[in-house]
């Protein structure tokens, strides 16, 4: 199987570093893409390789030993069924076909009867990393098809990112759809933590006035904590470093501030609210990117409703320690809520997903990776069907310590009018989560006085209704 070669369909960045890897771990490589540039790119740097590159389906896929192994980097939505069609001409029954980009789980729960009635396998397979762990080693979420799987896990084992203690970061993540619905939370979790980090940042900008440099320097520090150190931080005190190289300043403060999104954050989100599962900080985070894009609206209220004074008057180490505790909490909550929505996804749609092992595969190669997986990995290990890891007593400890700190850190900034989408949104799922009473007693009354909807009492079994008019 090692010597057997691999087709990778589509060769944008993401593509051509996915083929690159998959030869330099020696699997001859042919690849195909219909436009010249892309083509022509890979030909140049592929040059002296074992990779054969095509812009022909026929050609691509006479090339390839049987049964096949393909490998579809294209962007997600109409365009990877259209390589799919073209593909169907020319595939045999036995084949593979891999689909790697961002795909919505149900596309590709569609994708993969359409297949199966064809009599090929289709694997729906996450990657993260970006560009760099494209090349280097991803960590790599497939699911679908077990047979389909051991027949490319030689491959994607030896492409993935290793940890020192862990192995390769790929494991078969599921039935049906799992790999792509993993990818797909593992995309909510980084819009979350993305978004507590930016908050943080708001923070020291707005309310304390802390110059860039500084704040920088709060993050270079938090590289190496055990609590918060992570990729996401990594690169946080990397952006703050660079300087625009046109004045001198630091180029973050030339950004616009309207972010982008491309539909995994959203479509995580909807799929909390199908599946009945809270995910508050995951969701804001995709409401805060929302909020961003409404800029020339900001602009003119900013204009019209008044806001406080949003000097901080207090001790800023004080405060900078605060928003470190915070920021590990409200982490720890992310992570919470994304499992657990895994959790619940894999018992509804009866993936078989094992989160000791999602938890793993995220430690290397992946956006999200940080060094809170390790303990995470360890709960699951531990109890598999622990509901939400909060209550297990290694983060229950976290909560408590830290809860306080979030506490401050919100109110800080509700004071000073920084806006807290994510941060707050944390504080009120714990506080919700840890309540052993909430106002949903009175939310029933109301339902059932409007809508004779009904109720259960504490007291006594049954269901009930009342007149409340009269």
């Amino acid at each position: 199987m090692a010597t057997d070669n691999f087709g990778v369909a589509g060769l944008g960045v993401m593509g051509r570093n996915v083929a690159l890897n998959i030869e330099r771990n020696g699997f001859p490589v042919i690849a195909y893409n219909r436009s010249d540039p892309n083509a022509q790119r890979m030909r140049e740097e592929s040059a002296g390789k074992n990779v054969t590159v095509t812009q022909s389906f026929q050609e691509f896929v006479s090339l390839l030993d049987a049964p096949r192994r393909v490998l579809l980097m294209v962007t997600a939505g109409a365009g990877t069924d259209r390589v799919i069609d073209a593909l169907l001409e020319y595939l045999e029954p036995g084949d593979v076909l891999i689909d790697g980009g961002n795909s919505h789980f149900p596309d590709t729960d569609r994708r993969a009867k359409r297949l199966q009635e064809a009599g090929l396998h289709f694997v729906g397979c996450g990657i993260s990393g970006g560009e760099e762990g494209a090349l280097w080693g991803p960590s790599i979420m497939p699911g679908g098809n077990r047979e389909a799987y051991d027949r490319i896990a030689p491959v994607l084992e030896r492409i993935a990112a290793k940890t020192a203690d862990d192995g390769s970061c790929v494991t078969y993540c599921g039935r049906y759809a799992a790999g792509h619905y993993v990818k797909m939370v593992h995309n909510g979790i980084e819009y979350g933590i993305m978004q507590l980090i930016c908050e943080v940042y708001d923070i020291l900008r707005r309310a304390v006035g802390m110059p860039t440099p500084e704040i920088q320097a709060v993050f270079q520090r938090w590289t190496e904590s055990q609590q918060v150190g992570g990729y996401l931080v990594d690169i946080t005190a990397q952006c703050l470093d660079k300087a625009d190289p046109d004045s001198g300043t630091p180029i973050v403060e030339k950004i616009l501030d309207t972010a982008g999104q491309k539909g995994t954050g959203k479509w995580t989100a909807q799929s909390a609210l199908d599946l009945g599962i809270p995910i508050p900080t995951l969701s804001q985070a995709v409401n805060a990117r929302i909020l961003s894009g409404l800029k020339s609206a900001r602009v003119e209220a900013s204009t019209i409703l008044d806001a406080p004074d949003p000097s901080y008057d207090g001790d800023v180490e004080e405060l900078t320690q605060l928003l470190h505790d915070a920021l590990h909490l409200a982490m720890i909550a992310c992570y919470a809520q994304g499992l657990h929505l895994i959790q619940a996804a894999s018992k509804e749609y009866e993936f078989g997903t094992d989160l000791a092992e999602v938890s793993r595969i995220w430690k290397q190669g992946c956006i999200i990776r940080s060094k809170l997986l390790d303990p995470i990995k360890k709960v699951y290990k531990e109890q598999p069907g622990i509901k939400n890891m909060l209550v297990h007593p290694s983060f229950a400890s976290v909560v408590n310590e830290s809860l306080p700190a979030l506490r401050a850190v919100v109110e800080s900034a509700n004071r000073s009018g920084v806006a807290t989408t994510c941060l707050g949104a944390t504080l009120a799922y714990l506080d919700s989560y840890r309540s052993e009473f909430l106002p949903a007693n009175l939310l029933q009354a109301l339902r059932d006085n409007f809508g004779a909807h009904t109720y259960r009492r504490l007291d006594r079994p049954g269901v009930f209704h009342t007149h409340w008019n009269r």
